[in-house]
């Protein structure tokens, strides 16, 4: 039982480093293959092959990680029933990190899994959606477009300055803070000192 127990754990590992090591590998290629990913993590591609059938298992697999991890942060701080524009702003500090971790998402999503990832992201979206909608009701969030569609949108300019943050140490989490704040339609001066 015990060796067994210690096969199983070692086998968790080995998936969470495959995991880790293809959201690195991805983040700087998102063309990678399987054989990138193998040699980046050490092992033979068999083992990747042996945890994940296919490319298309393995991108299902970092999006239903980055979701989970996303709904839990939004989850929580959706829950603290503060002012709408500071649920948002502590959002965006906790999605931070894991905007990082995850920015490799952006170009799946635009790629051949784009309307798995889409659809895998779905409850992100309608939390988002459902916060933005509170906030046009009381006039914190513009209404120049559907709640749904601006959530998106703010939450994707998130992702993409982290993204480009990567070479820029200026475009840090109070770029993305107050650039998500703008699209929500949020004043400058009030999205600056939500921020400070």
């Amino acid at each position: 039982m015990q060796i067994e127990s210690a096969r199983a754990r070692s086998m968790n590992d080995t998936r969470s480093l495959i995991l880790d090591v293809a959201l690195e590998v991805l983040g700087r290629n998102p063309d990678a293959g399987m054989g990138d990913i193998a040699s980046a993590a050490g092992v033979v591609r068999r083992t990747v092959y042996g945890h994940f059938p296919t490319r298309a298992d393995l991108v299902r697999t970092l999006a239903r990680r980055a979701v989970d991890e996303i709904v839990a942060v939004l989850t929580e701080i959706n829950a603290s029933n503060g002012e709408v524009e500071a649920v948002w702003v502590d959002f965006v500090a906790h999605l931070w990190p894991l905007a990082h971790r995850y920015r490799v998402l952006l170009a799946l999503r635009r790629g051949e899994h784009g309307a798995e990832i889409h659809a895998l992201l779905r409850p992100v979206d309608e939390i988002l959606a459902d916060l933005v909608r509170r906030g046009q009701d009381i006039g914190a969030f513009g209404r120049h477009l559907p709640a749904g569609l601006l959530g998106q949108m703010a939450y994707a300019a998130v992702f993409a300055i982290a993204d480009e943050g990567r070479s820029d140490q200026t475009l840090d989490a109070r770029a993305a803070t107050i650039t998500s704040l703008l699209l929500l339609g949020v004043p400058e001066p009030r999205a600056r000192a939500l921020v400070d």
